[in-house]
């Protein structure tokens, strides 16, 4: 029964990812934005929603450390190894505005995120390394700005215009997307449920399972959704949607679990920083390295080898 609940929930992320995709691109048409833009807002909140609960959860139980790690990780997991995957198997093009604006935002949240939070350690302000409550509505506040910009500049490109000759009803492209959003939630539970307990069974230890299975897993909406974008050459959904969820994740998870209740860094080591920024960073550099407008497959490898040497480093410092 285990191995049939944790096919379910495969079944239930591959289809509800293919709903997402298809009902963010027909909703970009309707909206008349990119499906950079959408994927960088709707798909990028709905695919954090996993992170949000657990954040949340950890910040109202006084359990900050969660809500940072879970963080950190997951931007971590959706950079280094979901786009770099996505590469791998399928080259992820590039705009220029990509290039000039969306990465560079990124990167910027990124060390908004490092800069606030280590500040103790980096500059020596501040008593210890966290996010105050004024930090947490200092970034509520810039998640707010950064929506309604990307909203007022993303207008759809000529060949998205082109790219549906029978766009779906607005209706038929809410419901998609809803149901796609649904999927991918329940399923990745399920499906992190019956992995970890099969894991169990067959006596791996608990610290493999919290490494692998129970990092990855609020991450697996993510994943689902670029690969199935990529393959189906929604390339600026796909990269949208990592991008979105970095900045989702650390403006609006941690802006609202810092509300609720300070945030402590004590758990945040200088390597865990450094690749954080790193994974970030590689994206900056692909944009004008090889082929300009995709990240290449030796690119994704690159990234991937990166991801795994920082797993490794957690393996051996567990």
């Amino acid at each position: 029964m285990t191995i049939i609940w944790l096919l379910v929930g495969l079944g239930l992320i591959v289809l509800g990812a293919d709903w997402l995709v298809e009902g963010a691109s027909s909703l970009a048409r309707k909206a008349g934005v990119s499906e950079f833009v959408i994927g960088l807002t709707i798909v990028g909140f709905g695919t954090s929603c996993p992170e949000l609960v657990v954040s949340l959860t950890g910040a109202l139980e006084g359990n900050a450390d969660v809500a940072v790690g879970n963080v950190l990780g997951s931007n971590i997991f959706n950079v280094l190894f979901i786009l770099g995957l996505t590469a791998l198997l399928c080259p992820v093009s590039m705009t220029a505005d990509n290039r000039k604006r969306d990465i560079p935002e990124t990167l910027l949240v990124t060390l908004l995120f490092l800069g606030f939070g280590m500040c103790h350690s980096l500059f020596g302000i501040g008593e210890a390394d966290g996010l105050s409550r004024w930090e947490g509505a200092l970034f509520l506040i810039v998640f707010a700005l950064y929506i309604f910009v990307s909203f007022r500049r993303g207008k759809p490109s000529e060949g998205e215009q082109a790219a549906e000759s029978k766009p779906r009803k607005l209706w038929m492209a809410i419901l998609l997307v809803l149901a796609g959003l649904a999927g991918l939630i329940f399923g990745g539970n399920l499906f992190v449920d019956s992995a970890t307990a099969l894991a169990r069974m067959l006596g791996v230890s608990d610290k493999f399972i919290a490494v692998t299975i129970l990092a990855g897993g609020t991450s697996l909406p993510e994943l689902a959704t670029s690969l199935v974008a990529a393959l189906k050459g929604r390339d600026q959904l796909a990269l949208g949607n990592i991008l979105g969820s970095n900045v989702f994740n650390i403006l609006l998870i941690l802006g609202a679990s810092a509300l609720i209740t300070p945030l402590s860094f004590a758990s945040v080591t200088y390597v865990d920083a450094l690749v954080l920024l790193l994974s970030v960073a590689f994206l900056l550099l692909w944009a004008y390295t090889g082929r300009r407008e995709r990240i290449d497959r030796w690119e994704g490898a690159l990234m991937l080898l990166l991801f795994g040497a920082y797993y490794y480093y957690l393996f051996i410092n567990l």
